[in-house]
Order: structure tokens, then C-alpha cells, then sequence
């Protein structure tokens, strides 16, 4: 796990302003001979990687954890509920979507313990997994040294890891696409798991002008919409067909939020319940949405492709509703980690659990069925205390690291 500069990988939009992101499109995203559509899809797991397929009768399931976030002595209940979870549901895949640790890891090893302890338990179970970054992993970076990169690099040392490596012209750390093969057709896939890094924190200023009064968190930016668009239209140039599949962000769209109130400008109860009506919600919303300060047509490309189902998110820890905006699921996982904040007083842990999708294949289509396991109803503690733990042993492969 090799020790990396603090270098933004977000600089493009600092160094250049909001001019400078289309001299970052990706190679073949414009002005260049189309690819060859047998080629691997750029964000591929490596080759020798777990093989994801949908089982015989069709079915394939996704378990969706969300802001474990915590240091190297996680709180033992965010460990339990993923065990637990795991042991209930049996997913074929499970993601941890961003924020998988935060900050007060202040070495390298300590970033080492406080990773392994979130994913040990598919790795001991021999689950393929993955993880999304969210705005806290890099957070203990000043005094550990490591940053999202050093940590893919850890994250793909394990044998059930299905990150892929770092696309070359693409914002972000581990954009990737996961394939999930088809139960009657050998050797053909049948839907995608899209994989993003949606950043940390909006720059402090753009052209001279800050954000004050707007969201600072970060987003989305134009060339990975623009891989996105690009790989769709590719694996459909070789399928012969739009492969269906969904997406995981850690900060949510902007629709997230204009599906809750029903609207853009809106924001009484009436409005509300307008939206609950009108995009079939169902969950809870306890806070504010958190995107960043410029919607980054992630929604417009999904809408015109029309292959990816569903955007899910994390981020607001107790958010866990989920909507149907205009034909494209958009959902929350809730806060899965013990050690981040979570409702008031009392009732801090209430929301505590992790989303599942269970996915059945028929013909070329995929329909999504998507639910969520809390902590609750797994007779674990939730009361309001930190528990820490010790550190989960690191095998021999990644001690060395």
C-alpha cells in the first residue's frame, strides 16, 4: 500500500475553472475513431477477478451499505450489522458506498485496520465487493499519509475486491463497472453495476468567486458523465442492445431532491406530499439533501441512455427513502456505521442498516426489487453510546502492503 502525495484529484476544476473541464474528456469521448466494441469496457475489474453471474433461476442480489465511517477502532455494532446482514440475506455482491472511513486514523496502519474491519467480513465469507469514495475517506490523509489512490491499492489486494484501477482522463478515484453475466447466455452480460466517485468538497472558489450560500460538497463532474455516456453506448454497440444496470454515487443528484418536494422551488408539506404521490416514494427523509452547488447532468445522460434503472446514494445518514423520477429509481441507503452521527438524542441509531436490490433476469430485461435491513430489527444494541472495538487481524497479504 505505497504512500502517496496529497495531489487533488480534483485540480481541473481548480486550476482552470468551469473551461477547463472539457479538456479533461476522457480519450474517445470526442474527435477520435470509434472504439473497438469488443474491447473491455474502461473501469473493468482486472481479469483474474470473482466472475459475477445471475443464478439459474435468474436471480442475482446486491446488498448496499452506506457510511461506515469511522477509524481504526470502529464500534463493534457497525461490524455486527454487516455480518448479520450478510448471514440473512446471502447477497452475490455488496458495495460499500463512500465514506468507508473518516478521520482519526493517524497511520498507515491504522487506515490498513480501519478499512479491513468493514470488508473482512465478505472477504471472509467470499463475497465479491467493491466500494465507492465519499467525502470523508481521505480525511485522515495529513496524518496518515494515504490517500484514495494508496487505498485502492489496498482495496484490490484482497481476493474478493472488484474495484477496478484508476481510468486514466476520468475524475475520480476506482470509477467502475462491474458486470453481472447472464444465467442462459454464457459469456454475455446481462446488466451493470456503475460505480462512481462523486468527490469530496466543492473548490474554495471558480473564476474568483467562492460558494458562499451554496452546497460545498462536490460532484459529479462532465467527464465522468461523459465515460459514463461513452461505455453505455459502447456495450450497447456490442450487446446489440442497452445493457440495464445501476448506478451508485455516494452524494446524491439534484433530483434527489426535487422528487421529494415534488418540484424545484418547493417546500411545504403540501408539495411533499405531492411529490410522495407522484413518484410513488416510500422511506424517510430526516435531513436535507447534500449535493454539490452544480447539477452535473448526470440525470440527463441516464434519461437519454436509458439503461441505467437507478441511482443510489448515501451521504445523509438518516435518509432512506427511494422514488421513481420520471422512469429511474432514485434511493438512499441509510448510515450503516455506529460511529457517524445519526438522528437526535435517544434515537441516534434508530436508522442504522444497509439496502438490499434483488435483481431477476428475463430475457434481455432486468426488473429491480430493493428494500432496506436496519440494525433494529436484527436485535443488535442501538443504544445511543460508542462501542469501539479492537482492530480485526489483517491477513498476511495485506499486513505486508
Amino acid at each position: 500500500m505505497p504512500d502517496r502525495l496529497p495531489v487533488s484529484r480534483r485540480a481541473v476544476i481548480t486550476a482552470g475553472a468551469l473551461g477547463a473541464v472539457g479538456a479533461a474528456l476522457p480519450v474517445g469521448a470526442a474527435n477520435a475513431a470509434p472504439a473497438d466494441p469488443r474491447r473491455s469496457p474502461a473501469g473493468s475489474p482486472r481479469a483474474n477477478g470473482p466472475k459475477l453471474r445471475f443464478h439459474a433461476d435468474g436471480t442475482f442480489k446486491v446488498v448496499q451499505f452506506n457510511d461506515t465511517q469511522d477509524d481504526e477502532l470502529t464500534d463493534r455494532r457497525t461490524v455486527e450489522l454487516i455480518e448479520k446482514t450478510l448471514d440473512q440475506e446471502q447477497p452475490d455482491f455488496v458495495l460499500i458506498n463512500g465514506d468507508v472511513i473518516t478521520g482519526g486514523c493517524e497511520t498507515r496502519l491504522a487506515v490498513k485496520q480501519a478499512i479491513n474491519n468493514v470488508v473482512w467480513p465478505m472477504e471472509s465469507r467470499g463475497i465479491p465487493w467493491a466500494v465507492t469514495y465519499g467525502n470523508h475517506d481521505e480525511d485522515s490523509l495529513p496524518q496518515s499519509g494515504v490517500d484514495e489512490a494508496g487505498m485502492l491499492d489496498f482495496y484490490r489486494s484482497y481476493d474478493y475486491n472488484m474495484n477496478a484501477e484508476n481510468i486514466a482522463g476520468v475524475t475520480g478515484t476506482g470509477n467502475t463497472i462491474v458486470p453481472v453475466g447472464s444465467s442462459t447466455k454464457k459469456n454475455r452480460e446481462a446488466f451493470a453495476l456503475w460505480l462512481l466517485d462523486s468527490g469530496r468538497y466543492a473548490p474554495g472558489t471558480i473564476n474568483g468567486q467562492n460558494f458562499a450560500g451554496y452546497p460545498t460538497w462536490d460532484w459529479l463532474r462532465m467527464d465522468q458523465v461523459a465515460w459514463y455516456r461513452e461505455e453505455s453506448m459502447q456495450l450497447e454497440k456490442k450487446l446489440g442492445r442497452k445493457l440495464p444496470g445501476l448506478m451508485f454515487i455516494h452524494i446524491a443528484l439534484w433530483e434527489h431532491r426535487f422528487m421529494w418536494w415534488g418540484g424545484v422551488d418547493t417546500r411545504t408539506a403540501a408539495d411533499a406530499a405531492r411529490g410522495k404521490a407522484r413518484h410513488s416514494i416510500v422511506g424517510e427523509r430526516n435531513e436535507d439533501e447534500c449535493p454539490g452547488p452544480i447539477n452535473s447532468g448526470m440525470y440527463n445522460a441516464i434519461l437519454e441512455r436509458g439503461d441505467v434503472k437507478g441511482v443510489f446514494v448515501g451521504h445523509d445518514h438518516v435518509n432512506d427513502y427511494v422514488g421513481d423520477y420520471y422512469g429511474v429509481l432514485l434511493g438512499y441507503a441509510p448510515g450503516t456505521g455506529f460511529g457517524a452521527y445519526g438522528l437526535p438524542g435517544a434515537d441516534r441509531n434508530r436508522m442504522r442498516g444497509g439496502r438490499v436490490f434483488e435483481l431477476t433476469e428475463s430475457g434481455d430485461d432486468v426488473s429491480v426489487a430493493t428494500r432496506v435491513v436496519y440494525a433494529r430489527d436484527l436485535g443488535i444494541d442501538l443504544t445511543a453510546n460508542d462501542q469501539p472495538m479492537e482492530p480485526t487481524p489483517l491477513a498476511p497479504k495485506q499486513e505486508r502492503l
